[in-house]
């Protein structure tokens, strides 16, 4: 007699998880509560990557860019060091701190280094500080076979690996890191491959991005982002979202809402039904970043210098949660793995699609 399964009897679950916690005092807490949050959502992901991204964690050397490092190969490692050196000031080196597990196999040799730009460098490429910076960056991505700048922000460090994130989270002891801010990934990949470089988070400078979800648009996006000298080389669709906010934010300096309103831009339909300043602001961002749209279902969370920023596409297709109490915000794939730190939160929202909700430190507050 043949059996069947019924729905229910297997889940399948959306494909990834997401979630955060942040503190708008500046308050300081350790990772602990983002591998609580995570663990919760398990049957999320499916074990090929997670990772996590922590702000304010390096108060010691906050003016300094904090380079997290994939090598395959200690010589990747001698050709890499040797360009950094040329380019920057190392102020510090070293291993990233890891604790065995199990479960997370296959390292590369992952380093850290803070640094700062060569000023006679800087000064010769009449670039400003965080732009040479990224540019060195997209070169050793780019042109250094087996190394991968995989952090590069100040006073913030993304730490990600293959595995479930809670193995990931023990793996890189991020219990032993405090920041006011965290975000956290589980993979679920499906049209990419699962492997080091390709976990979330993203990130750029201090820009970081976790995300669910899949953009149909990839290849629209990518081609246009790479016109601005952007070079995407993850096999995965997420990473061209960070290059598309560093670009939007930090070099054509929209704001974040605007930056929400162009990659998850309303339909030309709804910005008919505007008022007439809100339709030409909408209109003029529709149109002049037309290729920098998101089409697909997708929940994310930005992480920046001093903020986070949730933001889901405009049919909402994916879920997100957000939710309150005294002084932290969080965010999350799931009501559950909120209330597994905060049983009783003030209040607790489903952000609508489109709707960017931004938090950001309270004036006065340094990161």
């Amino acid at each position: 007699m043949e059996s069947f399964q019924r729905e229910g009897d297997v889940r399948i679950p959306a494909g990834c998880a997401i979630s955060s916690m942040f503190s708008k005092t500046g308050r300081k807490f350790s990772g602990e509560g983002m591998i609580k949050s995570i663990s919760i959502m398990h049957d999320r992901s499916n074990g090929l990557g997670g990772g996590f991204a922590g702000y304010g964690i390096y108060p010691e050397y906050k003016d300094f860019y904090a380079f997290h490092v994939f090598y395959d190969s200690d010589d990747a490692r001698h050709i890499t060091e040797d360009f950094i050196d040329e380019h920057f000031d190392i102020v510090n080196l070293s291993k990233i701190p890891t604790k065995k597990n199990k479960n997370i196999t296959d390292e590369p040799l992952i380093w850290r280094y803070f640094v700062t730009p060569l000023p006679t460098k800087l000064a010769q490429s009449q670039l400003e500080e965080d732009e040479y910076t990224v540019r060195c960056v997209v070169k050793i991505n780019t042109h250094i076979k087996g190394a991968y700048v995989f952090s590069s922000g100040k006073n913030m460090g993304i730490f990600k690996a293959v595995g479930y994130p809670e193995d990931v989270g023990r793996f890189y002891r991020v219990d032993e890191y405090e920041g006011y801010a965290w975000t956290v990934h589980g993979r679920y990949p499906t049209n990419t491959p699962g492997w080091w470089g390709g976990a979330h988070p993203f990130g750029l400078l201090d820009y970081s991005i976790v995300h669910n979800g899949e953009i149909s648009s990839y290849d629209a996006n990518r081609r246009a982002i790479e016109m601005y000298g952007y070079r995407c080389t993850l096999q995965t669709d997420t990473e061209v979202i960070t290059y598309m906010i560093d670009y939007l934010h930090r070099k054509q300096k929209l704001s974040l809402e605007e930056c929400a309103h162009v990659i998850a831009a309303p339909f030309w339909s709804t910005i008919d039904r505007m008022n007439e300043d809100k339709k030409r602001e909408y209109t003029y961002l529709r149109n002049t970043f037309s290729s920098l749209l998101i089409n697909g279902p997708f929940s994310i969370i930005l992480g920046f210098d001093g903020g986070l920023m949730a933001l889901n596409d405009r049919l909402k297709l994916r879920s997100l949660v957000a939710a309150e109490k005294n002084d932290m915000v969080y965010f999350s794939s799931e009501e559950s793995a909120i209330k597994i730190i905060e049983p009783n939160p003030d209040r607790i929202w489903y952000p609508k699609g489109g709707e960017p909700v931004i938090v950001t430190l309270n004036e006065g507050v340094e990161a």
